[in-house]
């Protein structure tokens, strides 16, 4: 096996505040003991649910032109929070000749064991996703059977002579678009109401 020269070191946090500092850290000092060249690709305020970012996309394109040799990440969640998309970068490096290391997990995709490991992870984080979904939506569930509005707050509340009115307007042709400008509502509204009296 060809000894890997150049890493593509993949470093991304979801807020600006945040830092990758630490994540260079350590992979700059392991990429260091292997003995590769790299290049730094570094996302920041980008969520990772986000399947195209400015400088992940910037990795791929130079995977694809074979300009890297092994892709490096501090940890999984770093590269993708879904199952879908670590498994889609994972077999397109595996397709291109290019390894996939991610530090905290102890994967390298050289070997099987890794190959394994690597997927594994990827459905366990995928469940805990799925899990913290299905947690906020009974959550909110709960909230609407005790009575809490969800949602943003209405533009404005409308009299009921001005409900009248725009009923009236309406029927006599006024479109939909001039009445939400005139009344400083959404158009959507301005339809409902219109329906409602249909």
């Amino acid at each position: 096996m060809k000894a890997k020269c150049v890493a593509g070191i993949y470093l991304r946090c979801s807020t600006k505040s945040q830092e990758t500092q630490m994540q260079e850290a350590e992979i700059t000092e392991y990429v260091s003991r292997r003995g590769w060249e790299y290049k730094i690709y570094r996302d920041t305020g980008q969520s990772g649910v986000k399947e195209s970012r400015p400088a992940l996309d910037s990795l791929l394109s130079d995977v694809r032109k074979r300009r890297v040799d092994v892709l490096v990440v501090w940890a999984l969640d770093r590269l993708a929070r879904s199952l879908k998309q670590l498994l889609s970068i994972a077999e397109e490096c595996r397709s291109l000749g290019v390894d996939l290391v991610a530090l905290k997990q102890n994967v390298d995709t050289t070997l099987p064991a890794g190959r394994l490991t690597f997927q594994v992870l990827g459905a366990v984080a995928e469940f805990e996703r799925e899990m913290l979904r299905t947690r906020v939506k009974a959550g909110l569930e709960m909230a609407r059977r005790n009575g809490k509005r969800l949602g943003r707050p209405a533009l404005r509340r409308f009299a009921s002579t001005e409900v009248t009115e725009i009923r009236r307007l309406r029927k006599a042709g006024t479109s939909v678009r001039s009445l939400a400008i005139r009344y400083g509502t959404t158009q959507y509204i301005i339809s409902k109401m219109s329906e409602a009296h249909a």
